[in-house]
Order: structure tokens, then C-alpha cells, then sequence
């Protein structure tokens, strides 16, 4: 069966003007000025793009699938991801990760939910580890994990500057680093490490140690939660113009944006200004993390969980509220975290590419979500959901 859309407005995430974009099975298989389907003798599916703008189907890089969360004992233990929390947020690629918990949240059921995700019809990678290290891989080596499994595709999310780290040393850090680099090369994959960083004074102190003592790029590194403070994020600024990557968290709560959490949508404002390249700056969700609060004595005093939801909302904010233009906004969402992945087919429209894609309306609100060709949103419903939903 074919899918046609007509006439959207396409955002790939660069504007390409008013297009039919045609849909075969799971791929974009044309996408023109006019494509007339009248004359084929097979069904073809018509979606009126007319008034609608569509864009490249999100990818948020930093979920934890299987539940986060345990930081105030079992109880607070956060619930796994369901297929439509994910579609009707508008994502149809996820990288899921471990937090915290390195030992009731396993490789094997990080694995086990990639697949049944993508058995539900979105796309699902995984980084191998959690906070800890050494890193608990499922192989017995990161350079294994890569080259044997399909699903693993970096390593995280790696704790430092955090009182619930395993306060690794430059050298364990180094190591966890260099095979990454060499399994990812082996395996055709980015083999990037996921770096959790927390709020301490010491801030991006070890990761500029081990890119300045070892032959290792600044680019094997994505460190995450550059929002988390204003020093941080200052620190992050110095830190992307020798040319590394910034991931922001846009799952937030209001009473660590009145401690001085920085808003995703006015972060990318300021980066833009600041000269920093797109191609550096993503944003992921944190979905299904739990999002805990601390005294300063480090005592937990509350709880809450990411929403992935969360994550077009601040790109939607960055334009309607920051200014920012729709392509440059999209490209945290889209472009961004599918080159720095090594994400084929993904984070962009474009003929060949995977056909994920979302239909917005003028005032930027989902309508449409395809996953690889299918239709998991409609008028801004899930008309596929999870098994168990």
C-alpha cells in the first residue's frame, strides 16, 4: 500500500515549500512539487496535508524505557514507557538508557523493551551501562556490546559531577571513552558516551582532563543535563566552541527553574546567539526518569517523572516564545541527534529515509504521527497503541 500526503508545507527540517511526499511501505519514496497516484492499480492512502505543516519524525536520545527512578527507596521506583506516551509526543526514535539504578533496571530488560518497542512499531537503540562504573556491559565488553548487538549504539548515561556517581577517575573514564571509539568503529556506529552530569562545582572539569590528556575527540562525548545551572551552562558554552556536543533536558519542574534551571527553548536562543553550530545542540526528554530533589546536605526530599511530551513543547516555545525559526528549532529534534548518532535514515525528509514523519498545524499542535510508514496518530489520537494499553 502507498501513503500520499498533499500539499503540506515540509519542513525537512530546512523549508522545502508546499510538496506531495509519497510513501512506500516504510521508506519516503518520492517527494515533488505534484505526484499524480490516478492512475495506479493499487490502494493509495491519502492524508490531506493542506493548511498543515510536516516535519521529520523527533528523536529523543535520553529515555529511560524501563523505568528510572529508586532514588527514594523501591517505592519511588518510576513505571517503563508505553508505545503511545512516545507517539503522541510525536517521537518515533528513542535511545534508552539506564540511570541510577544499575541493578534491578538490567541490559537484559533494556534490550528486551528496544525490541518490543520496535516490534510496536517505532525505532528503538540503546546505550549499554548506567552511572556506574565500571560499566556493567551485556557482553563483557563495550567493543562486544557494539559489535554484537544491534540495539546498543553507546555507552551511558555515565554519572560525573554527581553525589550518586561512581566518581570515576580521568584514567576509568578515558578507557570507558577509548573503546567506545574503537567499537563504534568496527561496529559502523557513533559510539558515543552518554555523560550524566550533575550539578557540583567540578561541572565538565573531568571530561575537559581526559580530552586534553588523551588522543580521544571532544565529539565522542555528548554530556547531558547542560541546563541543570547557569554555571553549567556557561561552562557548557566554553565547552561547545572547541567543538563539542551539548544535550539540554527539556522534563522540568517548576521549582528547579525557580533554582536556576535554564529553559531549554531560551538556551537554544542564546547558543544561536552565542555562534554555537546546530549540529552540536540536541534536546532529549529524560522520559520516565524521575526528576529528584536534594538538600544540600544531599537528603532526597521529592520526586517527579520525566514527560517526553516535554520535548517538542520547548521547541515549540523557542519559536513562538524565543524567536527562534522553525528549521532552527527542529534541527535539536530531528537532524542534530540523527548525525551525531550515526542514525541512518532518520532526522530527515528526504527520499530513501525511514518514513517517520508529523503533521503540525499552524499553531504548532501534533495531529499526525507515521512511524516507518504507518500511521500511529491521527487528529491527534493514537490509533495504535502499546499491547498492554
Amino acid at each position: 500500500m502507498l501513503t500520499i500526503i498533499k500539499q503540506p508545507e515540509v519542513y525537512s527540517p530546512d523549508y522545502k515549500g508546499k510538496k506531495d511526499i509519497l510513501i512506500a511501505g516504510e521508506k519516503i519514496i518520492a517527494i515533488e512539487e505534484y505526484i499524480d497516484c490516478s492512475s495506479l492499480s493499487i490502494d493509495v492512502h491519502v492524508v490531506d496535508g493542506k493548511n498543515k505543516l510536516v516535519v521529520p519524525g523527533f528523536i529523543d536520545s535520553h529515555v529511560h524505557i524501563i523505568g528510572g527512578g529508586g532514588e527514594g527507596s523501591y517505592k519511588t521506583r518510576t513505571p517503563e514507557l508505553m508505545l503511545s506516551q512516545a507517539t503522541l509526543a510525536g517521537v518515533t526514535t528513542i535511545v534508552g538508557v539506564i540511570g541510577t539504578d544499575g541493578t534491578s533496571r538490567t541490559m537484559p530488560d533494556l534490550i528486551a523493551k528496544a525490541k518490543g518497542l520496535n516490534e510496536e512499531g517505532i525505532t528503538c537503540y540503546v546505550h549499554t551501562g548506567s552511572y556506574q562504573v565500571p560499566i556493567k556491559s551485556m557482553t563483557g565488553s563495550i567493543q562486544s556490546d557494539f559489535m554484537l548487538i544491534e540495539q546498543i549504539i553507546g555507552v551511558g548515561e555515565v554519572a560525573i559531577s554527581d553525589h550518586r556517581s561512581s566518581q570515576p577517575t580521568v584514567d576509568e573514564l578515558s578507557r570507558i571513552a577509548a573503546e567506545a571509539r574503537v567499537g563504534g568503529m568496527l561496529s559502523g556506529k557513533a559510539g558515543i558516551v552518554n555523560v550524566h552530569v550533575g550539578d557540583s562545582q567540578d561541572k565538565l572539569t573531568l571530561l575537559e582532563k581526559v580530552i586534553d590528556s588523551t588522543d580521544i575527540p571532544i565529539t565522542q562525548f555528548i554530556p547531558t543535563h547542560m541546563n541543570r545551572t547557569i554555571d553549567l551552562f556557561n561552562a557548557g558554552i566554553k565547552y561547545a566552541k572547541k567543538g563539542g556536543y551539548l544535550d539540554f533536558t527539556t522534563s522540568t519542574i517548576p521549582k528547579f527553574l525557580d533554582e536556576g534551571e535554564i529553559k531549554c527553548s531560551k538556551a537554544l536562543k542564546v547558543l544561536l546567539e552565542k555562534g554555537i553550530s546546530l549540529q552540536q545542540i540536541t534536546f532529549t526528554s529524560d522520559a520516565q526518569g524521575s526528576l529528584p530533589a536534594f538538600d544540600d546536605q544531599g537528603k532526597f526530599i521529592g520526586l517527579q517523572i520525566g514527560d517526553m511530551k516535554s520535548l517538542f513543547s520547548e521547541v515549540r516555545d523557542a519559536v513562538l516564545q524565543e524567536e527562534v525559526s522553525l528549521e532552527q528549532a527542529l534541527h535539536v529534534i530531528t537532524k542534530s541527534p540523527a548525525n551525531a548518532l550515526k542514525l541512518n535514515g532518520k532526522g530527515e525528509l528526504k527520499i530513501g529515509n525511514d518514513a517517520d514523519l508529523v503533521l503540525l498545524s499552524q499553531d504548532l499542535e501534533i495531529e499526525t504521527v507515521v512511524s516507518r510508514g504507518q500511521v500511529m496518530v491521527e487528529g491527534g489520537t493514537a490509533v495504535v497503541k502499546g499491547t498492554f494499553e
